[in-house]
């Protein structure tokens, strides 16, 4: 179902590879040839955002460049090929989408057949930005949830009475606690495991060796995924 708007200006295509020997070619094709399709664009009517997420960079500054443009009123559309190449939770795509719904800009996702317009008289987009905020806290819940477990069992551990803390965390009085480093810890592992970034520049970043990182990682419990 196509959402044509009669007045619809410039329209953001957002690409976003993980690697830099990635192209971004399929993602320029896909998003375009939609917004062509759905909108009568033409080239001239779009804004192409682009994003290598690598070691060294992964501030994803077109992606905020996209959302300043969207806020500032110079947008009126994001299309993007797939939810994985826009957001990388259920977290940040509510995220994602609750800003460009009080942008007035509409969020086109094609490969999931997605579609979410700013128009609080349509029930339908209502339940789905509903549903979006549902999702979103049942999965920081879960998250949170996987952690406690993962600490009481490393707790119940022998292993743990006699080993040092695991990366992140601290011990206080026989308890594991979080370290001062913990959200940068589990951000980091996390884009290890979505291949946004190398074992050998996440060990750079938090201070440690890769053979930390890899017993981290085998214990994701501990982070929360």
């Amino acid at each position: 179902m196509a959402w044509v708007c009669e007045s619809m200006g410039e329209i953001g295509c957002y690409c976003r590879v993980s690697t830099e020997d990635q192209s971004l070619d399929r993602q320029l094709t896909s998003t375009q040839e939609y917004a062509e399709r759905e909108f009568g664009a033409d080239l001239g009517d779009l804004r192409i955002y682009r994003d290598k997420s690598t070691g060294t960079n992964t501030d994803r500054s077109d992606y905020q460049q996209m959302m300043a443009d969207a806020e500032s009123g110079e947008i009126d559309a994001v299309v993007v090929h797939s939810i994985s190449r826009i957001c990388r939770s259920i977290s940040d795509l509510e995220g994602t989408a609750s800003a460009l719904e009080d942008a007035g800009v509409e969020l086109h996702i094609i490969s999931e057949g997605l579609t979410l317009q700013p128009d609080e008289s349509d029930p339908y987009q209502t339940a789905l930005f509903q549903l979006l905020g549902v999702f979103a806290e049942l999965e920081a819940n879960m998250a949170q949830q996987r952690t406690k477990e993962g600490i009481r069992a490393r707790q119940q551990n022998e292993d743990y009475h006699h080993g040092p803390a695991p990366l992140g965390f601290e011990k206080n009085d026989g308890l594991l606690i979080e370290g001062d480093n913990y959200h940068a810890v589990v951000s980091a592992l996390e884009m290890v495991e979505k291949g946004d970034l190398s074992k050998r520049k996440a060990a750079q970043r938090l201070n440690t060796s890769r053979a930390t990182v890899n017993r981290a990682l085998d214990r994701s419990e501990l982070y929360g995924f």
